[in-house]
């Protein structure tokens, strides 16, 4: 049988994290491994939540379901590695990993869905599925990896400039077809364990956003593919544990994942001119809402706090990553889990 180790990491939503975790069951009828709740330290009481949660829920007997503790909110990365060394210790045989956010419920086919597709194209090695909102409504699910031109199209927000470089738009929205991607979201990926073998984990620099973008980009410089798989379907909330679709003003920890994902991959030169693009696309943008007379609808103080940030980083050391590599947590170093 085929073992899957899936972690669902939480933070502040105990309730959505458990069932995500049941729909990850349903979806793995046909294989065996192991589920991990993963809590990143929430300021509440998710851990005891999520124990009470899994331990009055029945589960399939050849899974074995865990509530662990991370210990520290290192962000998005290392509590997803925390909860994919956990897994690996328990299952150590697994051949896939399965990364999905706790706000989100899968079909029951939606994981199988996945493993015949990386299993019927032996190139690629991480596989994204189709996402929907509660109302049915389409969520971006597959993306071309980011760069110059996209910089300076997504901030310019103009259809001639859109037209002009219609082959560099990050968004791909859901592609008609399944096949290769730039970059999947981590909402729900599925991964070869021989690929996080070869490349490693998440780079636990990034705290929160671009990690996935940046383990996509890692994958295919290893030469695997990247896949969107359309007939794989999940429904996302979106954002319930970062606030991100409600933010006021950008947090720091999103220009600092932008600034090192681009200075660690391509350069520092290459880091400042994304940026350029980026203010220079964005100011022509409000120029034309100025124009027409309708609101900036921008995060407050946007281009301000990306040019002071990116200002200060430029004379900085890019930090060294933090890519873990693939090896078990062992046991007895776990905090409580439930069986």
């Amino acid at each position: 049988m085929t073992e899957i180790v899936v972690v669902v990491l939480n933070y502040k939503t105990p309730e959505l994290a458990i069932g995500a975790a049941q729909s990850a069951a349903t979806a793995m009828t046909g294989f065996g491994g192991a589920i991990l709740l993963v809590d990143n330290a929430s300021p509440d009481n998710s851990f005891a939540t999520m124990q009470a949660g899994v331990r009055d829920a029945n589960w399939p007997q050849d899974l074995d379901v865990r509530v662990l503790q991370s210990g520290r909110n290192g962000g998005f990365g290392a509590g997803n590695n925390f909860g994919i060394r956990a897994g690996l210790s328990i299952c150590p045989t697994a051949k896939f990993v399965y990364i999905l956010n706790p706000d989100a419920q899968i079909e029951p086919d939606a994981i199988s869905t996945l493993v015949a597709h990386l299993e019927a194209h032996p190139k690629a090695g991480i596989a994204g599925s189709y996402i929907h909102g509660e109302d049915g409504e389409d969520h971006c699910s597959a993306f071309r990896l980011p760069g110059l031109a996209s910089e300076f199209e997504a901030s310019a927000r103009l259809g001639p400039v859109t037209r002009a470089l219609r082959d560099y738009v990050l968004p791909l929205h859901v592609p008609d077809s399944s096949g290769p991607v730039g970059w999947i979201v981590g909402a729900s990926m599925l991964a070869r364990t021989e690929v996080l073998n070869d490349i490693g984990l998440f780079d636990e620099t990034f705290f929160l956003y671009f990690e996935e973008t940046d383990l996509c980009l890692r994958a295919q410089r290893a030469g695997y593919e990247v896949h969107f798989v359309r007939e794989s379907r999940i429904c996302h909330i979106g954002s319930v544990s970062t606030g991100m679709g409600t933010w006021r003003r950008t947090p720091s920890y999103w220009y600092e994942s932008r600034w090192y994902y681009y200075s660690k991959n391509y350069g520092r030169a290459y880091a400042v001119a994304a940026t350029v693009l980026n203010v220079l696309g964005t100011t022509l943008w409000r120029l034309r809402r100025a124009i027409e007379r309708k609101p900036n609808t921008d995060a407050h103080r946007f281009i301000r706090d990306m040019i002071v940030h990116d200002a200060k980083a430029v004379f900085r050391r890019t930090p060294d990553a933090a890519i873990r590599p693939m090896t078990a947590l062992v046991i007895p170093t776990l905090k409580p889990s439930v069986d």
